[in-house]
Order: structure tokens, then C-alpha cells, then sequence
């Protein structure tokens, strides 16, 4: 339209762009912004194919990092998937971003992580604190459980019969990967939500007895949900072929659960994707 004043681009970047939660971020951001003003930032490029400009991002070369956020004005940092290594990955990220000017971090935090009796907490606590310590104005994303974190064991109910688990009643406000990756980008794409914190969970708290009842009712096969001790969960699942400090994690993060980690009603994330999350029925849908 003649004499229209174009809106000046904002070029908007995700870290892990090649993974689960990064992907999706991304497939958000492109219904809300032109390709060319995002970016995907991968360890791997080569194997991204997200259809945006795409740039090599390792954290642990931290001298590639700053160069690699050139014209960036605000960043969606995904949390690491790397437990043990994220708090140093992420200070090189956020140290980066200062350097190359970075208007405004997004970051993927956990449920409640100032108070998470959870062993994930700790490094999200300190990059919380690094962000504030850097200056760069910032939006906090305290992600809840992903319910995909659970129905990734359905196929293994199926075989055995039986969903295990540790948490005993603990509720669960789970909710898809798909709806934090909503949350993500559209936090991102706005761009006026800087100096808050978001505690994001399911609209609907779930117990894995309800999680079993589910899957027993869309497969037509009988699954009851099976307690056990924490130790026995972490046997069991080493017996499984997991990694036994792996195992360890899971069933000491069910014990959690019990303790009430994974629960929040304040429908925080509903709010900011503006419909309501997925059922826990669609998501053992997908996983069946």
C-alpha cells in the first residue's frame, strides 16, 4: 500500500533448534513472523531443514557463539539438554548474548525452580541468577513436566502390563511440548513481556493411576498403575537398559511428583497461548 510504514524486522533466534522443543518453537514462530527474521541456531546445521536461515551454535565452543548472534534481538534459550554441563553451557550463551548485543533472552526454566525439590532445579536456579547478574532484559519460562515425559513409557505398559512409577498420587500438571513451544514463540514474537516469570503447566492435573486408566481405556487392554519404592523404580528401570544415574534421576524426580513438583493450577500457560492446553486423552493418542 502506497505510503504503508513497513514495521522494522525483528530477527528472533532459538537455541537446540534441531530438538524436540526447538523444532516446534520454531514451526510456531514462522506462523507468526516472516522465515527470514528467524533463526535457528544448531550444533549440527546440516541436519536442521526448518525451512529459516540456519547457523552453527555449539555450547561448548564458546568463541563461536557471540558471532553466531549477530543482528539477533532476541533470543529463545532452550535449556540444555546436557544435565550436569548446563549452567557453565548457558553462562557462555548468556555472556555471548551481552557481547553481541542481544535485546532480550527468552529462557525455558522448570516448575517452581526457586523452590523445586527436583535435581533439575539447581542449574536452572543458576542461570536464572545469571541472567539477572548480566543486565540483558529477559522473560522467564518455568516450563512444567512435558506429559510426553510419561507417555513415552506407554509402549512399555503395553508389553509388561503395568505402568511403574514412583509417585505415588502425586498430581501432575502436565501438558504437550507442542504447548510450552507455543508459549515460547509467541512470548518471543512479542516482545513485551521482559522482567516477568511464568510458572507454565497443564490446565488439568493428572496422577499416573489416571495416566494408566487412560491408556487402558484407548487401548482396550487392562493397565493399572503400578507404585513402587524409589529404589525398586530405579531397578527396574536399569533392568530396562537405562543408564543406572539416568534411572536414578527419573524415579527420584517421581518422588518429586509426590511431593507435589509437578503440580500448578494458575492456568498461566493457557493464558499466554490462548486456548487451552492438550489433554492428557490426545496425548496418549499420539503415543498409541
Amino acid at each position: 500500500m502506497p505510503g504503508a510504514r513497513r514495521r522494522n524486522p525483528t530477527t528472533i533466534a532459538v537455541t537446540g533448534a534441531t530438538g524436540q522443543l526447538g523444532r516446534l518453537t520454531i514451526e510456531k514462530l514462522k506462523t507468526l513472523l516472516p522465515a527470514g527474521e528467524i533463526v535457528a541456531l544448531a550444533r549440527s546445521p546440516e541436519k536442521a531443514e526448518l525451512g529459516v536461515e540456519t547457523r552453527a551454535f555449539d555450547y561448548d565452543r564458546p568463541e563461536t557463539l557471540a558471532p553466531a548472534l549477530a543482528g539477533v534481538a532476541r533470543l529463545v534459550l532452550i535449556s540444555s539438554s546436557e544435565v550436569g554441563k548446563r549452567e557453565a553451557q548457558h553462562r557462555a550463551v548468556i555472556a555471548a548474548a551481552k557481547a553481541a548485543g542481544v535485546g532480550q533472552i527468552v529462557y525455558t526454566s522448570l516448575l517452581h525452580a526457586d523452590r523445586s525439590p527436583l535435581s533439575l532445579a539447581d542449574e536452572h536456579v543458576a542461570t536464572e541468577a545469571a541472567l539477572a547478574e548480566s543486565g540483558i532484559p529477559h522473560v522467564i519460562l518455568r516450563n512444567g513436566w512435558y506429559a510426553e515425559n510419561y507417555t513415552g513409557a506407554v509402549p512399555a505398559a503395553l508389553q509388561h502390563g503395568a505402568l511403574i512409577g514412583a509417585a505415588g498420587a502425586g498430581r501432575i500438571s502436565g501438558a504437550a511440548r507442542a504447548d510450552y513451544a507455543d508459549a515460547a514463540a509467541i512470548v518471543a514474537a512479542d516482545g513485551s513481556h521482559a522482567g516477568k516469570t511464568y510458572e507454565l503447566a497443564g490446565d488439568d492435573a493428572w496422577t499416573l493411576a489416571d495416566l494408566a486408566a487412560e491408556v487402558s481405556r484407548q487401548s482396550g487392554k487392562d493397565i493399572p498403575y503400578r507404585n513402587l519404592s524409589e529404589a525398586d523404580h530405579a531397578a527396574a528401570l536399569v533392568a530396562a537398559g537405562l543408564p543406572e544415574g539416568l534411572a536414578a534421576a527419573i524415579a527420584g524426580w517421581d518422588v518429586g511428583a509426590s511431593q507435589g513438583a509437578l503440580f500448578e493450577d494458575g492456568r498461566q500457560l493457557s493464558a499466554l497461548i490462548g486456548r487451552p492446553t492438550t489433554p492428557l486423552a490426545d496425548v496418549v493418542r499420539a503415543a498409541l
